[in-house]
Formats: C-alpha cells, sequence, structure tokens
C-alpha cells in the first residue's frame, strides 16, 4: 500500500496532542514509585504537585507544561514505502505541528524563533521541528514523536573524554552543574562514541525508550552497559539533588546509555536530561490509514490531593516587608492578590529601556509586587490563562540588579536555584525568591483567576501580564537574609 501525505500530516497532528497532556504509563508509575518512597517533605510536596497536574492535564486535554516543547521527529523510512504525495516528507511532518499547534480546542505555545542570531522572531507555529532520518528495510514509516521543553534541553552536556578517564566521575561531578532547571525527577540520556554529534543525537534517542531500570535491577545477568545503567541511577541519586533541587531521594527516574564505536584516541560523550514533562510518542505507518492512538488508563494515577493545611496563606495585595522577614526557606506559601510577569525577552526590552532613559512601560507598576518568570499557553474557552507554569529563574540573573534597583518589587517567582550575584542582590535589597514547580503548569493555572497582557503584547508568550492569583502554591528558596534552599549546587559533595 501506499503511503498518504494526509495520513502522515494527521498522525503527527494527533500525537503532538496527545503527548501535550498525557503522561506515558511507565513514567506515571515511575513517579508514583518516587513519591510512595520520598520522605523529605519539601520533594514529596513536588512530586505531589506533579502528578496531580499530571492527571489534571489529562483529565483537561490541555498541556501538562506551558513550555510544549520543540519538535523533535524520528522517522525510519522503509525503502519500499511508495507514496501519494505533493510535499516532500519534512514538509508533511512540519505541516502535522503547524496544525497541532494552532488547533483551536487546545493551541499549545509557539516557543519557536527563526533567524537565532539576530531578530529571532517567534514563527508563531512552532516549526520547524528537528527531524532526524533514516533509510531502513521495509515497506512502512516509523515515527518517534517528541516535544523536548527547553528547561531540560538547556542543560545538555558534552564532552570528549580521554579513551581511560571514567565516565562515571564525569556524569556525577556534572549533574550538579545541571541545577534544578531541568525540573528533576526525570531520565539522563548518555550517548557514548562515535563521534561529537552522533554523541548527541545517541543521548537524544535513548530519552525515547520506556522508563525500565527497575525490571534491569531484577535481572539475574545484566549486560555490561546495563551495570553501568545501575550504578549511575543509584550514585546520581545518592547526590541529592532530589525533585525540582529540594533535596530527597529521586533525582532520576532512569539513566539511559547509547553506544557506537569510536576512534582509538576519544571517548566523546554526551548528556541530555528530559524533566518531569516527558513527552514522546511511537507509531508506524503502513499505508493502511492514521495511526491508532494509544488508549489512556486514567486508573494508572495515583489518588492523591493537595494538603493545603501546610501552607501559610498570604495576601500579595496587604504584604510587607517585615513580614516577609519572617519567611524562612522551605516554607510553603499560598499567595492570593496581584503579580506581575515578565521573562527572558521582557527583561532584556525593560532593560533597553531603563538604559535610553525610557521609564518603564505605561500601565505596568511593580511597587510592591512579585515578578513570575512565566510564559503562559493561550486560553481557550472559559479559562482565564492556559498552563503557566514558572520558566527556569536563572536565565534572569543577569537582569536581577537592574530589576531591584530601578522598582520596588518584593521579589520573583520561578524554578531552579539563582547564581551567586542574584542571591546577593537579593540580600542586599532584602526580598525574596520563591519558587512554583516545574511540570505543574496546569495546575498552577487554576489559581490564576484574572489575566490581562499590560506591555509588550505584540511578543506573544514573552508579553507582560498582569495576574491576580488565589492561593498560588509556592515555597520560599532564598529568604530576605540570604539563605538558599538550593545551596545543595553549591556545597555538594561528590563521593563514589
Amino acid at each position: 500500500m501506499k503511503i498518504q501525505q494526509k495520513h502522515v500530516i494527521e498522525s503527527i497532528f494527533n500525537a503532538l496532542q496527545y503527548i501535550s497532556y498525557y503522561h506515558s504509563p511507565d513514567f506515571i508509575q515511575a513517579m508514583t514509585n518516587a513519591y510512595e518512597k520520598e520522605t523529605h517533605k519539601a520533594a514529596k510536596n513536588a512530586i505531589t504537585q506533579i502528578l496531580i497536574n499530571s492527571k489534571m492535564a489529562a483529565l483537561g486535554k490541555r498541556p501538562m507544561c506551558q513550555d510544549t516543547g520543540i519538535v523533535n521527529v524520528f522517522v525510519e523510512v522503509g525503502m519500499a514505502v511508495t507514496w501519494v504525495a505533493d510535499l516532500s516528507l519534512e514538509d508533511m511532518i512540519n505541516e502535522g505541528v503547524r496544525q497541532a499547534f494552532t488547533y483551536a480546542d487546545n493551541p499549545l505555545r509557539a516557543s519557536i524563533v527563526k533567524d537565532p542570531l539576530f531578530t529571532r522572531v517567534n514563527t508563531k507555529d512552532n516549526t520547524p521541528a528537528v527531524i532526524h532520518m533514516k533509510v531502513v528495510k521495509g515497506s512502512q514509516l516509523n515515527f518517534i514523536v517528541a516535544a523536548k521543553g527547553c528547561g531540560s534541553e538547556n542543560k545538555a552536556k558534552f564532552s570528549v573524554l580521554a579513551p581511560d578517564d571514567n565516565i562515571v566521575d564525569w556524569v556525577l561531578e556534572t549533574i550538579p552543574t545541571m541545577g534544578a532547571g531541568w525540573c528533576p525527577p526525570g531520565m539522563i540520556g548518555i550517548g557514548v562514541g562515535g563521534t561529537a554529534e552522533k554523541a548527541m543525537l545517541m543521548a537524544k534517542e535513548s530519552l525515547m525508550e520506556p522508563i525500565d531500570i527497575q525490571d534491569i535491577a531484577q535481572k539475574s545477568n545484566p549486560s555490561n552497559l546495563e551495570k553501568l545503567r545501575l550504578e549511575l541511577f543509584d550514585k546520581i541519586n545518592h547526590l541529592g539533588v532530589g525533585a525540582q533541587g529540594l533535596g530527597g531521594l529521586t533525582t532520576v527516574l532512569d539513566v539511559k546509555i547509547k553506544d557506537y564505536p569510536t576512534h582509538a584516541a576519544s571517548q566523546a560523550v554526551a548528556m541530555i536530561p528530559n524533566c518531569a514533562a516527558t513527552r514522546h510518542l511511537h507509531f508506524s505507518l503502513d499505508g493502511s490509514g492514521v495511526t491508532q492512538l494509544p488508549e489512556v488508563d486514567m486508573d494508572s494515577h495515583p489518588q492523591l490531593e493537595m494538603d493545603y493545611s501546610q501552607y501559610k496563606k498570604v495576601d500579595l495585595n496587604s504584604l510587607t516587608r517585615k513580614q516577609m522577614a519572617q519567611w524562612n526557606i522551605g516554607d510553603t506559601l499560598l499567595l492570593t492578590g496581584i503579580i506581575i510577569t515578565g521573562r527572558d525577552a521582557a527583561h532584556k526590552r525593560l532593560k533597553q529601556m531603563l538604559d535610553n532613559d525610557e521609564g518603564l512601560p505605561d500601565g505596568v507598576d511593580f511597587d510592591n509586587k512579585f515578578i513570575y518568570y512565566v510564559g503562559p499557553v493561550d486560553a481557550v474557552g472559559d479559562e482565564v490563562i492556559g498552563p503557566a507554569g514558572p520558566t527556569t529563574a536563572t536565565r534572569m540573573d543577569k537582569f536581577t540588579d537592574m530589576l531591584l534597583d530601578n522598582t520596588n518589587i518584593l521579589g520573583m517567582i520561578g524554578k531552579a536555584e539563582r547564581g551567586e550575584a542574584s542571591m546577593q542582590a537579593i540580600k542586599k535589597h532584602k526580598v525574596t525568591y520563591l519558587i512554583a514547580v516545574g511540570g505543574a503548569a496546569y495546575l498552577i493555572s487554576k489559581s490564576i483567576k484574572k489575566a490581562k497582557k499590560i506591555a509588550f503584547k505584540e511578543m506573544g508568550m514573552e508579553a507582560i501580564y498582569e495576574f491576580e492569583v488565589k492561593d498560588m502554591p509556592v515555597t520560599v528558596a532564598i529568604d530576605t537574609q540570604g539563605n538558599n534552599i538550593h545551596s545543595i549546587f553549591q556545597d555538594i559533595q561528590i563521593t563514589y
């Protein structure tokens, strides 16, 4: 049978919509196992939110994370495939991406910018995808469609080790340098051998495999590669990074390794993490029609609810700096009131305006407010806003002094750790840095009761919003005295 263009496009569309709101069963089970054994209060709370968010996204058919990702497609093309098509396969895939990200019932956040070195203009439909093709025997197409958030993608690491260097040492020294912006617990993919680009590709490909580390642990005679996976899984989890970098027992749910023959003088090694919004789907097309998506068993989700009794309620509209000074790192808060948003492009634009003595944009009042680092998904139906989880705060570090020197903000809300300069600026200005859970975007969005764009509206998800929130869950990560919940990344001791 012949492969029809419309079947490729519709299958890509369906796959991207599906993975935007459904976690795979193996991920849910692994995360549930992590929840059940976790003894660290802050880490267990973070995992709870991720699991609740996962179920809410599945039921609501809305994205589990506001970063709906850069699309990665791996496709094997059978040598005997014939076509009914007037587009190239690459163009078919990108048309499926375009339709998925602009679908009215569940629009996904367009995050891709063209002209990456200069204008960085958003393509508005998340195209183009990153596509890897391979020609194989047979008469069908085999696809892996993934959506990779850049909180984890940005933490990719690469090195060329000497042939006798120990890869375990390199991994354990490198994991803490990744911080918490990749939203652990997740998977670590490692590629070893080949050349630089081959190692990176293998690391990415390995993340598309199912979570099976517990099955490997039960094998009576694991292979050398499986023994290495088990060793790394155990030692990474003993580093104490934990969920969202808050400490605890589980940093990784699995460690994957792919290898390839290499030059005798080289040992290329790449490492890429997958975040708590692990999204990929495997399917084949043989000419018989559109792919059938896996059925979803909602009973695979654990029955969890937020325990709000452990949270302190905070009225942002009457909050004083004296009250804020009583907060300690690790305190969990429920925020109610007005917050202002702003992330990378907005901060850059604010800096340009201040440098040019233009002041702040009309209608933007940071006075006694918190700024939330977020780029939300557009609302649908009667939603106030779409999924609106935090972005990695580290990227805003270079703007922290500027913001604190030129506004009267009370603090910032994001995810992951802050750099040393930001920590010192926070201490100097006696403000605070709060973290929301990366991977809980849909859950967080339900605490946003009103939302309006108030500046830079033309920048899409990078625009500045004013949010009115009620009982938004956060944790104090840096208090007004400069104490830092993420100090593990400065103080961690590597032991083997």
